[in-house]
């Protein structure tokens, strides 16, 4: 019997690569990577196919005779993540699709009564109303954590003031708020969801989250291996003259002390992407062995 087809929007990025490749190990569908740029992709998908969020047209062609799609869009690339996610729902109707996954995240204006502007997390989640009242035969929605890669990238330690190396930022370091997990292994949990509509396809909410980890279990991960560092707390008002873009951090911060990343009762949806997985997560202490020099 022929494979069905899964597509994946935005397989170049780490969220749509991790799902390439956890849907090409577990080997029960066809990947079909779509991105703007086909002559560039190196990944590991069957076949590649152009395709783009802001252009509708490409999309519903990408889409074309596709079991499942995985979508997830890029805030950090100036997106406007109602309209593409829009455009991506609209486009996966059009192609009748029967399974669309949509990478989301807590609505942090709704949890916090407005208190907090979360804009890259508030506008994924802004699109799960879309998703619910499309119509679709089976919609899962996925949430990606405070990822590992994160501290090799933007949340890399820093040189100090006093010449040490760690992090100078406004969060309480004792507070257990941030959920965390290897963002490859996101794939692991949407693998999972393809293979199992008949328990996640009716709207279910996954939450990927290896762990719960306070910044203090972050330096003790990285002391564990042979890393050093250090951490200094500073009100949010001083973090927030720092650096360009500084105040939307702080943010941020602020609303995981208040709430921790995955929001309030997100317990359930973390147990769930657990038990749908395909196989178990990388914890932190492992993910810096094998990837921190």
């Amino acid at each position: 019997m022929e494979k069905k087809i899964i597509a994946i929007v935005g397989a170049t990025g780490l969220q749509g690569k991790g799902v390439v490749n956890a849907l090409i190990k577990e080997g029960a569908f066809k990947v079909r990577a779509i991105t703007r740029n086909p002559n560039n992709y190196q990944g590991k998908a069957d076949e590649v196919v152009q395709g783009d969020l802001t252009d509708p047209e490409s999309l519903t062609n990408a889409f074309k005779d596709a079991h499942g799609v995985f979508v997830v869009t890029n805030f950090w690339e100036g997106a406007d993540e109602l309209a593409q996610g829009n455009i991506a729902v609209e486009a996966a109707k059009k192609a009748n699709v029967n399974h669309f996954v949509w990478s989301t995240l807590p609505n942090v204006e709704k949890i916090s009564n407005g208190r907090f502007d979360v804009p890259q997390f508030t506008g994924k989640a802004k699109v799960d109303d879309l998703v619910k009242k499309a119509g679709f035969a089976n919609y899962t929605f996925v949430q990606p954590p405070c990822y590992f890669q994160n501290f090799t990238g933007e949340l890399a330690p820093q040189q100090q003031q006093d010449g040490s190396i760690g992090w100078t930022l406004p969060i309480d370091p004792t507070k257990k708020v941030i959920h965390m997990a290897d963002i490859s292994d996101l794939g692991k949990v949407v693998a999972g969801v393809f293979l199992n509509p008949e328990k996640v396809g009716k709207g279910c909410y996954l939450s990927l989250a290896t762990e719960l980890n306070s910044f203090n279990d972050i330096l003790n991960a990285f002391k564990a291996n042979g890393k050093e560092y250090v951490f200094n707390q500073v009100p949010a008002e001083v973090f927030s003259s720092f650096f360009e873009g500084a105040t939307a951090v702080a943010q941020l911060l602020a609303y995981f002390e208040s709430y921790t990343y995955m929001g309030p009762n997100a317990d359930t949806q973390i147990q769930m992407a657990k038990e749908i997985s395909t196989e178990p997560f990388i914890p932190l202490n492992e993910w810096i062995k094998l990837n921190v020099l």
